[in-house]
């Protein structure tokens, strides 16, 4: 009980000191405020950066890889080797359905081809620029689809390949602005699609992707009649089989291995030659972006810590005055009694308290940024970066005030009396 009164009287000394010398207190918070102003708003706006890419590469699914033609990253030397890639075959429907047959680590599987800027009619009214996607069973599984009304398409509609549709909310705003779009037709290519569902609004993406506002989804067989994909020729429209696995990276890595090695079998590659497809995951994507962010945020650690270090320096001075100032009160203290750790804790709190000051002021003009409108991008403070920037104001505090405090602690009572 003792010793909690005498922490609670080393807060209250502090408190007074700071308050007593409120301009040289803030003078000397400046630096540490500007530190963790620099490191926090830089670490937050890598957060809400990575954060908002991630998002808009959400419409590749998760926990899903892809059988390409194209791989989506260079090699590990940092070569795309393009001219080795063109030539090769686009999977076909008939490798969907055999690795439907023979895979045993998927949930999911699906094939699916797609046409940008194609225009889309009704009566008078046309929209172009929309995305034409064929998709086969399951596909619904590997891209999440939400419909605002109506249904998404049945097991009867997407075997047989029949002419119906879902459309997005900016196409049926276009389309039918005085009037319910269920049941009605749109023409595609001269051929008539009905309408059987709405997709709900989405928006555009940070990085500018395109979503289901603009795209219309029909059977893969109903595609495959407007254009020509899934035979597997290099020169035809590109179609992609998405298999989903299940959500453990043991899981993928096995399905992964897996696909390759049913690929090559249906593909007739001998042992010694190379694949002649892609097999992409989005997490690699990912990582990528990560690796790329973690640089950006050592270099925000480099540019605050200057000014930290700076900072440091200043409230070390600053106590090291104020234990000069203060001698002859630090000589009565101890003549009455009052302990080493007494006077050491007086001072530590107080380079603590300065530094944690400095830290609130930081996170609060990083807080303030959050709110300026800065288009799709949103920033967000984050409590990992909060309790980042007080935990660096705290250990800035300590290691500045450590060295003063222990040297008024060790003052010898009568010659500090008589300073």
């Amino acid at each position: 009980m003792y010793t909690l009164r005498q922490i609670f009287e080393s807060f209250r000394f502090a408190w007074k000191a700071l308050r007593s010398n409120l301009l040289r207190t803030i003078l000397s918070l400046l630096g540490v405020t500007i530190g963790i102003f620099a490191i926090i708003a830089v670490l937050t706006f890598v957060d809400s950066l990575e954060k908002n890419i991630k998002d808009s590469l959400n419409f590749i699914g998760t926990n899903v890889i892809y059988v390409d033609k194209w791989p989506w990253l260079a090699d590990n030397d940092g070569e795309y080797r393009w001219w080795d890639f063109w030539r090769r075959p686009n999977s076909s429907y008939n490798e969907y359905k055999f690795l439907e047959e023979n895979l045993k680590h998927s949930s999911h599987i699906a094939i699916y081809g797609d046409k940008g800027n194609t225009i889309v009619k009704r009566n008078s009214n046309s929209i172009g620029s929309v995305r034409l996607i064929g998709g086969s069973e399951n596909y619904e599984y590997i891209y999440t689809i939400n419909i605002e009304t109506g249904r998404y398409l049945t097991a009867d509609e997407l075997g047989a390949g029949r002419n119906v549709g879902i459309i997005g909310y900016e196409i049926a705003k276009t389309l039918f602005p005085d009037e319910d779009p269920l049941g009605k037709m749109v023409k595609i290519k001269n051929v008539k699609f009905m309408v059987v569902g709405i997709m709900k609004k989405e928006g555009q993406s940070f990085m500018g992707f395109s979503s289901n506002d603009y795209n219309v989804i029909v059977p893969y067989g109903a595609f495959r009649r407007l254009y020509q994909t899934g035979t597997g020729r290099w020169d035809e429209l590109e179609s992609s089989i998405g298999i989903k696995g299940y959500d453990t990276d043991i899981g993928l890595v096995e399905l992964e291995n897996e696909v390759r090695g049913i690929m090559r079998v249906r593909r007739g590659l001998r042992p010694g030659e190379k694949d002649n497809f892609a097999i992409n995951r989005p997490e690699a994507l990912a990582n990528v972006i990560g690796n790329l962010f973690d640089v950006v945020g050592i270099a925000g650690w480099i540019i605050g810590g200057f000014s930290i270090l700076v900072g440091g320096f200043g409230i070390a001075n600053i106590m090291f005055v104020s234990v000069k100032e203060r001698t002859s009160i630090i000589g009565l203290q101890k003549s009455l009694g009052a302990k080493n750790y007494f006077i050491m804790f007086q001072f530590l709190f107080e380079a603590i308290f300065l530094s944690l000051i400095g830290g609130f002021a930081g996170l609060f003009l990083v807080y303030l940024i959050t709110f300026i409108p800065m288009g799709s991008l949103v920033v967000t403070l984050t409590i990992k970066n909060i309790v980042l920037g007080l935990t660096v104001s705290t250990i800035i505090g300590l290691v500045s005030g450590v060295v003063p405090a222990a040297l008024a602690a060790r003052l010898d009572p009568v010659i500090a009396i008589r300073s």
